[in-house]
């Protein structure tokens, strides 16, 4: 039987570069971003819960749980810690402005979590070389966590060498589609509209690869 596994939406940042409103909240295609990622979690977790510390979250996603970081003000690592230790499960992590994340690769990342600690797709846009706003955390993951808070090491990916990890290579990534629309995030006007361009093309890639992708997710983890 399957772990259980929370879909958690991770809507941390204080929006500097977006005049400090809710990104989340703005719409590409005519959907909430926010709400472009809960359907992809539904579908392929247990529960939804949103870690978010704006006192007006409980609005955003009426009948998700809502809940804060447990150590405030560290940034995304405190948003992964919180997410872990408020689901009191494994969890699949996505940045709530992360409008393009399919369903298919979201399901790659929870059957591989079944032989790993911490499971996270490789993509060339990202400085880390990995996207671990987009990835799968095993509560495995916690007490490592706090030690590279405690050292005030509040990279996002400091801990991984205390953990096993599994890397989604970006060629495997690209059966989704690009991983630069994949994992595109919305910080600033100017992406938004981006992703607006994209959209349409976005989603008819993530519905192409989704029968691939659910077929390829039954397929045994490669470490």
């Amino acid at each position: 039987m399957t772990a259980p596994c929370t879909g958690v939406i991770l809507a941390g940042g204080q929006a500097s570069r977006y005049g400090g409103r809710p990104k989340g909240l703005e719409r590409v295609h005519g959907e909430r971003v926010i709400d472009r990622v809960a359907k992809v979690l539904r579908a392929t977790t247990d529960s939804l819960l949103l870690i978010a510390n704006d006192p007006g979250a409980a609005a955003w996603l009426p009948g998700v749980r809502v809940a804060s970081d447990v150590r405030p003000g560290i940034g995304s690592l405190g948003g992964i810690h919180a997410a872990l230790v408020h689901a009191g499960t494994a969890v699949i992590v996505v940045a709530w402005d992360m409008p393009f994340v399919p369903q298919a690769l979201l399901a790659e990342l929870r059957s591989r979590g079944e032989n790993a600690d911490v499971v996270a797709p490789e993509s060339s846009g990202s400085r880390r070389g990995l996207e671990p706003l987009c990835a799968f955390y095993s509560p495995a993951c916690i007490a490592p966590i706090e030690r590279a808070l405690d050292a005030d090491d509040r990279r996002v990916i400091g801990f991984f060498d205390q953990v096993r990890v599994a890397r989604i290579p970006v060629l495997d990534v690209r059966r989704y589609g690009d991983p630069e629309h994949l994992f595109m995030n919305i910080n600033t006007a100017d992406e938004l509209e981006l992703a607006e361009r994209h959209a349409s093309t976005a989603d008819r890639d993530d519905h192409r690869n989704q029968e691939a992708g659910q077929d390829d997710a039954h397929r045994a983890p490669r470490r």
